[in-house]
């Protein structure tokens, strides 16, 4: 929907991105940065959280639903 309106305008990615001074290229490399920085951080807080949910699971009453 949101593409089809900037159409609409005849805005473009191309153009929102030199508005604002970026290329391509340097977008590329600062999503990349941001995975990079992103990926250990969602694997520590898996290690932390994975296993507090699993004894949890463990030790929750019998018969009981997770809904």
């Amino acid at each position: 929907m949101v593409g089809t309106v900037l159409a609409h305008f005849g805005i473009t990615a191309d153009q929102i991105l030199k508005d604002i001074g970026v290329t391509p290229e340097r977008l590329a490399e600062l999503a990349r940065q941001a995975f990079v920085w992103a990926l250990p951080n969602v694997l520590l807080g898996a290690l932390i959280i994975v296993p507090i949910w699993f004894v949890a699971f463990l030790f929750r009453p019998p018969g009981t639903k997770s809904e």
